[in-house]
């Protein structure tokens, strides 16, 4: 296996978890309800119990009808757009993030907007905000993450530089003109395996596909070391063969273009729909790093390499996620068997 790290030191993270994606349920262990009826999502900072409180308009969105609250996507509404009391309430709570990330072990902090907003000049006005607040905050470069390369320039036009160069997530063959933002910028930058069109179908699809574009991307002057390649990860639930593909990319990528450049991706996508994620995204980190990946697009409060590489091979849980990984147990019936059982605690 052409394994390029010896230690969980030597893996590089980006922090994956400031999006505005992002959700926790109304109610549930984050949710919190208060006597006259408002919500917010509750954490704690120091010990003390804190709130960002739901504004009245984002009652109206689908993702609070169908019992869910976009967290980041609230606070960076907040942060831009509330009065002095509101705007110190997002900006605490997305201080809160940079700083676990950080402390979890994050080398960069992935930034994205995209939805907060349907509207591209609010999209970019959130972009900018986020990016110059949390360089205030922060002690690492932001990753600046979208689909759309004009919102990806607008972030890395407010970033200053304070913490080193940013990383620019991502490069595709879609928009091979953001080769020109991260030259331009002196970013590192993800580059995806994906095509023109859409996703690759296995492994012989992602290394054609970043093989096209990393030679546009080096003709053009990026150095290798700048470069994060994307083999894609998709959930394992939905086909057995994902995890073959992934490792088997991998190792061809790393075999074709040397141990200069590096390999990312979002490795906890493995997991979704699976009961137990942590041990599935365990035995996934294990061996995708195995294989030759040196880098994640992870949360890193929930998803360790340090973990990952010194994981038990012999424990039934993680033989079972294993042989889930690599397609020796079809629609995971073994795992989800062993996980009604109680055999995966």
């Amino acid at each position: 296996m052409p394994r390029v790290i010896d230690s969980p030191d030597q893996f590089i993270v980006l922090g994956e978890n400031i999006h505005a994606t992002r959700v926790v349920k109304r109610g549930g262990v984050r949710g919190h309800v208060f006597d006259d009826g408002s919500e917010a999502i509750k954490y704690r900072l120091d010990g003390e119990r804190k709130y960002v409180h739901v504004p009245e308009h984002f009652t109206r969105t689908q993702p609070y009808e169908q019992g869910m609250l976009k967290h980041f996507m609230i606070a960076i509404w907040k942060g831009l757009n509330g009065d002095a009391d509101e705007s110190a309430e997002g900006k605490i709570y997305v201080q809160y993030e940079v700083n676990r990330q950080i402390k979890a072990g994050a080398q960069y902090l992935d930034l994205n907007v995209d939805e907060s907003s349907y509207r591209l000049p609010e999209q970019k006005e959130s972009m900018e905000w986020l990016i110059k607040f949390v360089e205030s905050v922060s002690t690492v470069p932001p990753s600046v993450d979208s689909s759309n390369p004009e919102i990806i320039e607008v972030g890395l036009e407010a970033y200053g530089g304070t913490q080193g160069r940013p990383m620019l997530n991502s490069i595709a063959l879609e928009r091979p003109d953001t080769i020109d933002l991260a030259l331009k910028h002196d970013a590192r930058a993800v580059v995806m395996a994906a095509n023109e069109v859409g996703m690759p179908a296995d492994a012989s699809e992602r290394v054609e596909n970043v093989g096209r574009i990393l030679e546009m991307a080096l003709t053009k002057g990026m150095a290798k070391d700048d470069i994060f390649v994307d083999p894609l990860m998709f959930p394992i639930a939905v086909d057995s063969n994902y995890g073959n593909h992934v490792f088997e990319a991998i190792a061809r990528i790393r075999a074709d273009f040397g141990n200069e450049i590096h390999i990312a991706g979002g490795m906890s996508n493995v997991s979704f729909g699976i009961p137990k994620r942590a041990i599935v995204n365990d035995a996934f980190l294990h061996l995708a790093i195995e294989a030759g990946a040196d880098a994640g697009i992870v949360d890193p409060i929930t998803t360790s390499a340090e973990r990952a590489m010194n994981i038990d091979l012999e424990s039934k849980p993680i033989k079972l996620a294993m042989d889930l990984l690599l397609g020796n147990d079809e629609y995971a019936m073994n795992y989800i068997g062993a996980y009604r059982a109680g055999e995966l605690d």
